[in-house]
């Protein structure tokens, strides 16, 4: 099998059907392949998961699709016929979780949902994303992450208070129901180990968003409805200052609390500031903070450069950072030592960077060489393993049950 960090072993022994495509599923078993489950993919022909058709490509590979499904098996199978969920249901009793996100009701339809499985398998952790969930009164719609953004909130809470809502420009979604997931799986087989049982898992994208809300939810509620979740712009309504101000070269963040704005007066060389009553507290530094942005951006356009702004804030103890593009992210010092960028080889594309793995635990961090499966690389493999001899196999394929291609 593939070669892996020390620490990689998490899962090892750990078997997964992975029945997911574009992101929110593949997100989940890729954190899982990447703590040593061994991930077999499930793809449909004739095509497979779409995401291999996201772009940019390079040799008709998507980096995308690289990115999420490293170190998986594959097997392409029909389930839309009979001998397709034959071969899933000789899997089952192998395997100790299911993950997918097809929309709720397919895989019953196709006899190979939480029920049918653990008729076969009872130990077993099936985990379901999808949008809206497996119940409620929208559990029949698809999704995708900009809607789920929209029915949670997120979307309301985010641009210029005077625009329009806007997306997060990233697939938070779809990534959040994805380590959601993932998370889940981990303490499903934490009890299964304590108690032998299997657990259903039911993560909805919109659930996941809703669960980041850290104010607009209970503040409304508080308030009885005084308080009214909106569009914040640059700033943070709660504090001040709190925001993203100009600097010489781009876009700095700072966020000064009752607990660090002490440091801000020195640190701007206008320790009277202090004094000043526009800023005595909190309170007045909200109904003030044109002022007091107008003051932290003169300071910032004395120095050349927002590097220089940065190290001087840092100096005194206020917290800052820049607003990086992901480009600028993957040379800056922190990702890098920290493991978050990293360069990997795909024999279409070449090497490449992707986002590192995201959880630091004591040790070496997990980091499979590995790559991306083409489309059914695994079918002969599999099967054979399940007892398929060659002409078995041969009349698969002829049948359309099975598929490959070499990308």
């Amino acid at each position: 099998m593939n070669a892996r960090g020390a620490d990689a072993d998490f899962l090892a022994g750990i078997r997964v059907l992975d029945f997911t495509q574009y992101l929110a599923g593949p997100s989940c078993t890729r954190l899982m392949a990447e703590l040593g489950a061994e991930v077999i993919k499930v793809e449909q022909p004739p095509f497979g998961d779409p995401m291999r058709a996201q772009a940019p490509r390079k040799n008709r590979r998507s980096g995308s699709f690289v990115q999420q499904n490293r170190g998986k098996r594959d097997l392409c199978v029909d389930l839309r016929h009979e001998a397709g969920i034959d071969i899933i249901r000789k899997l089952t009793p192998s395997v100790d979780v299911v993950v997918e996100n097809f929309t709720p009701g397919v895989m019953a339809r196709r006899g190979i949902d939480f029920d049918a499985l653990t008729a076969i398998k009872p130990d077993l952790i099936m985990a379901s994303v999808s949008g809206f969930g497996q119940t409620g009164p929208l559990s029949d719609r698809s999704s995708f992450d900009f809607i789920a953004q929209a029915y949670s909130g997120v979307m309301h809470v985010t641009g210029d208070p005077d625009g329009p809502p806007m997306f997060v420009g990233a697939g938070l979604g779809d990534t959040m129901a994805g380590v959601h997931a993932f998370a889940a799986i981990g303490h499903a087989l934490f009890r299964r180990e304590r108690t032998g049982h299997g657990t259903h898992i039911d993560i909805s994208m919109v659930d996941s968003l809703f669960h980041i809300h850290e104010n607009s939810v209970q503040a409304s509620s508080i308030t009885d409805g005084e308080y009214v979740p909106m569009r914040e712009g640059r700033h943070y309504s709660p504090v001040a200052p709190a925001g993203s101000f100009k600097g010489p070269d781009g876009w700095i963040v700072l966020l000064c609390g009752v607990n660090q704005i002490d440091n801000l007066w020195p640190a701007l060389g206008q320790p009277e500031l202090a004094d000043d009553p526009r800023f005595a507290t909190n309170e007045t530094r909200i109904e003030h903070r044109d002022e007091l942005t107008d003051v932290i951006e003169a300071w910032m356009a004395t120095f050349d450069s927002d590097d220089a702004v940065l190290n001087h804030l840092a100096e005194h103890r206020v917290p800052c950072g820049p607003v990086l593009s992901p480009a600028d992210a993957i040379d800056h010092a922190y990702f890098v030592e920290r493991g978050m960028v990293r360069q990997v080889d795909d024999p279409l594309i070449g090497q490449f960077t992707i986002p590192g793995f995201p959880f630091a635990f004591s040790g070496e961090r997990p980091n499979i060489d590995a790559v991306a499966p083409n489309l059914g690389q695994d079918n002969t493999e599999l099967l054979a393993e399940l007892g398929f001899d060659a002409d078995s196999i041969t009349q698969l394929s002829d049948d359309g049950v099975i598929a490959e291609k070499p990308r």
